[in-house]
């Protein structure tokens, strides 16, 4: 879920980023999206419970892994790979918007199914019931261009902005050292945010995710930065309430298939323009 200072990579993604407003309507299907409740019911993929809905969580302002579109939907990756297991699982596919550091809460409340939105499984193996990895990520540091700012040293007494209980958050807290030679270290709600504050130099650097880092650079045509040096290696894997290994196997079945039959290769070409999934 959803941070530090960023890394210039360009995404080759589609999708500009929406504004967050009103009522939102589901996600679009994916383009690969075309398996019906009837396939899950042969292959016998229903939910124990007899649950007929996929609830996933996710932070709306998290671009491009989920967000909301210019025409009002959630959208993004993660959201079209969750609901093409849906589809294959012969379950209603429902996104649900969270806010990050509330996600523990709705899951243990079983107002989600699961936690699916570039979510680290680094540093959080035992909390929950992980598929395994299918993608990987680094958390950098974003910066301006013309900041003068190069390495992880030049941060020493600046501004640097975090989202609040991310991955970036929790890297900066283990390696303590490079925390205290900032000036500040600040948190927001979303990155949408942060991005504004460094747009108008409220703040010197973002930390964050690199896959989140470089589409914004992209889609924004900012003047920004990622730093070369990472401040951590990580993987994200879709998170469910401890124990929930019924669901997840499900899932996790259908994300092989989903590698097996190519679909998880488009939609990452359509998002990224290359494959970057790592399911075997």
């Amino acid at each position: 879920m959803k941070k530090g200072i960023i890394i210039a990579a360009v995404l080759g993604a589609a999708v500009l980023l929406g504004g967050c407003s009103g009522q939102k309507s589901e996600v679009t299907a994916s383009a690969s999206s075309d398996t019906t409740a009837a396939t899950a019911k042969e292959t016998g993929k229903e939910s124990e419970s007899g649950a007929d809905t996929f609830t996933v969580g996710f932070d709306q302002d998290f671009p491009p892994m989920g967000f909301v579109g210019d025409n009002g939907e959630y959208t993004g990756f993660d959201l079209e790979l969750a609901q093409e297991v849906a589809n294959r699982l012969g379950r209603k596919f429902v996104p649900q918007p969270i806010a990050w550091d509330a996600k523990d809460m709705e899951l243990e409340a079983g107002n989600i199914d699961c936690i699916w939105n570039g979510f680290t499984i680094t540093g959080r193996e035992d909390g929950y019931t992980w598929t395994k990895p299918y993608m990987e990520n680094s958390q950098v540091f974003v910066v301006g261009k013309d900041s003068g700012i190069k390495t992880l040293a030049d941060l020493s007494g600046k501004i640097v902005e975090v989202q609040a209980d991310s991955s970036a958050e929790k890297a900066l807290q283990t390696d303590g050292k490079l925390a205290e030679t900032f000036g500040t270290l600040q948190t927001t709600p979303d990155y949408n945010t942060a991005f504004m504050d460094l747009e108008m130099g409220a703040v010197d650097a973002i930390a964050m995710d690199v896959i989140v880092a470089g589409y914004q650079i992209e889609q924004r045509k900012a003047d920004f930065i990622i730093l070369d040096e990472a401040l951590a290696a990580e993987e994200y894997g879709v998170g469910f309430k401890k124990g929930n290994d019924a669901l997840r196997d499900q899932v996790q079945e259908q994300l092989e298939a989903m590698a097996a039959d190519g679909t998880l290769k488009k939609i990452s070409e359509k998002w990224f323009g290359k494959a970057v999934t790592t399911v075997k």
